[in-house]
């Protein structure tokens, strides 16, 4: 079986993470191959299947890559399913899982205004002491801020408009501030399955763009975490809100973080090309492997 493991041109090898994947499936017997996703040399047909993982560039250029998730879809089975990659790679769809009764993190959406000519207003989340602005289309924390109300002056709206005009849409959420202490709770379904859980350490700087990893993503600090019974459930209700439901995807992340009373939230609900962070587990990536193998 071929399996084409899609990345970025800035990782074409992909990174020392994503090669565990790489050796797991060629263990299984599997010829696993690194596939950067906008080469356009590469015959996506010839692959049995072609799993998402290290797309991280795509968040500047999403129309195109949404194109050509279908077009693999069409010749070759992608995991995880080109539609469920376009509802995720947008997150209004944390609006859904509010919808659905998830606990998620307050967030507003400012959209892009139909004409130069027409006002946008916008206010940060009331009593919290900080907040977040990014895009709504974001990877990596592409163009993601933590700002104050009270010292960053006019630099939100700065960015906020910057945004706009360049045609993204706007989202804003408090900055709660257990991620300095307590930091994100990330959760790794495999399969369906809970796989493991990391903590991810806080990594946005008041007023400062952290610096990134081949201009991809900000280095974050992650340890390994043993999620709670509360934790748990949270991320059991954002799975069972997955459009067609859990057994459709292949992999999953569930980012957590405590608001003001201590309970879970959704920060993020990662079906696209999340870190699954198989260093933390050492049968994670054989296990994906396996159950990559086991849907052909």
């Amino acid at each position: 079986m071929s399996i084409g493991i899609a990345t970025c041109a800035e990782l074409p090898d992909l990174d020392e993470d994503e090669r565990r994947l790489l050796d797991a499936l060629t263990a299984l017997g599997a010829e696993a191959v690194p596939a950067v996703w906008d080469d356009p040399l590469i015959d996506w047909s010839s692959f049995d299947a072609v799993i998402l993982r290290a797309t991280w560039d795509y968040s500047r250029r999403i129309e195109e890559f949404i194109a050509w998730t279908r077009r693999v879809a069409s010749v070759s089975i992608l995991l995880n399913p080109a539609d469920i990659v376009e509802w995720n790679t947008n997150k209004r769809y944390l609006t859904d899982l509010a919808t659905a009764g998830v606990p998620v993190v307050p967030t507003v959406f400012v959209e892009v205004p139909q004409s130069s000519s027409v006002s946008v207003s916008w206010e940060p989340p009331a009593g919290f002491a900080e907040f977040v602005v990014k895009p709504v289309v974001s990877a990596g924390s592409r163009d993601t801020m933590r700002y104050s109300p009270v010292t960053s002056g006019d630099a939100p709206d700065l960015h906020v408009r910057r945004l706009l005009a360049a045609g993204e849409a706007v989202m804003i959420q408090p900055y709660l501030e257990a991620v300095d202490t307590i930091g994100e709770t990330a959760l790794v379904f495999i399969g369906g399955e809970f796989s493991h859980a990391v903590c991810k350490g806080q990594m946005l700087r008041l007023d400062t763009e952290g610096e990134k990893v081949a201009g991809l993503y900000v280095v974050e600090e992650i340890t390994p975490r043993s999620p709670s019974q509360a934790e748990r459930a949270v991320a059991g209700a954002a799975l069972a809100a997955i459009p067609g439901g859990l057994g459709r995807v292949l992999y999953a992340r569930v980012d957590l973080i405590p608001d003001a009373s201590g309970a879970p939230v959704v920060l993020e609900l990662e079906l696209t090309e999340p870190s699954l962070f198989f260093q933390h587990d050492d049968t994670a990536a054989p296990r994906l492997a396996a159950a990559l193998l086991a849907r052909l």
